[in-house]
């Protein structure tokens, strides 16, 4: 469960997913921050879930695998947040997409331009911000998203 080198079937059972599992938010974060972006698929229907989950909210399945996902997609839709989270207030407005990776598995995320400058079909790359360094008040943090990586996507 824990391989996530190769792809990996995912929990059976409740008490297998725990708060480090990749499985859950905080796992997902974890594997981000080490430079892993993870991402289940339910091998009943196809889905692909990014973040990853137990079980998948498509069919209900727990029948997931787990694999490392390519960090280059394309904008498949966008939008501009002109009023964030106070964390965020200073980079208003935000340009958000919807990126579908080149695995096919989809993920949102803030784009790192102004709205005028992207497109659908644009190509674009996840990096990974520390929260420091993106300017984010920490104040603003859950005890337990405190230690979590921001995710950007730059257009290529």
């Amino acid at each position: 469960m824990t391989d996530t080198e190769n792809t990996t079937t995912g929990p059976l059972a409740p008490e297998d997913i725990t708060a480090d599992s990749a499985f859950t938010l905080p796992g997902f974060f974890d594997a981000l921050s080490e430079g892993r972006l993870l991402a289940a698929r339910c091998t009943e229907c196809d889905t692909h879930m990014l973040p990853p989950r137990p079980a998948c909210y498509g069919c209900g399945s727990r029948a997931v695998t787990l694999s490392e996902q390519p960090r280059t997609g394309e904008v498949i839709s966008y939008t501009s947040v002109n009023r964030p989270p106070s964390a965020f207030e200073h980079l208003a407005p935000i340009t958000v997409a919807v990126v579908e990776l080149d695995s096919s598995a989809r993920l949102t995320g803030r784009v790192a331009a102004p709205l005028d400058d992207v497109s659908i079909g644009d190509r674009v790359e996840l990096r990974v911000r520390d929260p420091e360094t993106v300017d984010i008040d920490p104040d603003f943090d859950l005890s337990y998203e405190e230690e979590w990586p921001i995710h950007v996507f730059e257009l290529m």
